[in-house]
């Protein structure tokens, strides 16, 4: 357990740095040495923490982000915003923690979308919406859960996808789009709400009725 925690930690020491070579290196064993060479740690040992292969380490580099985010925006930093704003606020601090390391995402972004890798890729994409939500107040235990985590997974992934390759002043399309999908998101969470709970959103005159009828005791 000790040697399984000691090399969690070395790869989450090491994620950052191995994003920064994998621009140049990849996503790579040349890129871990590199890592490695500018923390002061033996190559060998950081190569042996991720002999998982290029998933592994990209895997580090999406947890020291959401580690980064979940530290800088605590829940009850955020509960004075409204509930796009939030989501807004979690988002873009992801895509300010990348903003240097757009050619490493794009690198990340053709290993993960490998058929064999697509399973993972979701899961990894899952993971990070579960803690934006719940970052957010999110405290929803039935199927909302899930459709929450999914819609907002899914919105991130196509979020990140422009991002990389976005090349306007201050990244003005992604803002512009990331804008956009976060509105569909809310539009999308009222409909839900007023087609799961008609009676709470609209006045029923049949429910008045019964209410008269058999008062609650």
């Amino acid at each position: 357990m000790a040697e399984a925690a000691s090399l969690e930690q070395l790869r989450t020491q090491l994620a950052p740095a191995i994003a920064d070579a994998a621009a140049f290196d990849g996503w790579s064993d040349e890129a871990v040495r590199a890592a490695a060479a500018t923390q002061g740690i033996d190559p060998a040992a950081a190569v042996f923490a991720f002999s998982g292969g290029a998933m592994q380490m990209i895997e580090a580099w999406i947890a020291s982000i959401d580690a980064a985010m979940a530290a800088a925006l605590p829940q009850e930093q955020l509960a004075s915003l409204k509930i796009r704003e939030r989501i807004r606020t979690l988002v873009q601090f992801r895509l300010d923690a990348i903003a240097a390391r757009k050619e490493a995402l794009r690198r990340a972004q053709a290993i993960m979308a490998m058929p064999q890798n697509a399973p993972r890729a979701l899961q990894l994409a899952w993971h990070s919406a579960d803690r934006m939500w719940r970052l957010a107040g999110d405290t929803a235990s039935d199927y909302n859960h899930y459709t929450k985590r999914a819609t907002l997974g899914a919105i991130y992934a196509a979020t990140l996808a422009v991002y990389a390759g976005d090349q306007s002043e201050g990244n003005a399309e992604t803002r512009a789009f990331l804008d956009r999908r976060i509105d569909g998101i809310m539009k999308f969470e009222k409909a839900k709400a007023k087609w799961l709970n008609p009676e709470r959103e609209h006045f029923s005159p049949a429910r008045l009725l019964g209410r008269l009828r058999y008062p609650a005791r």
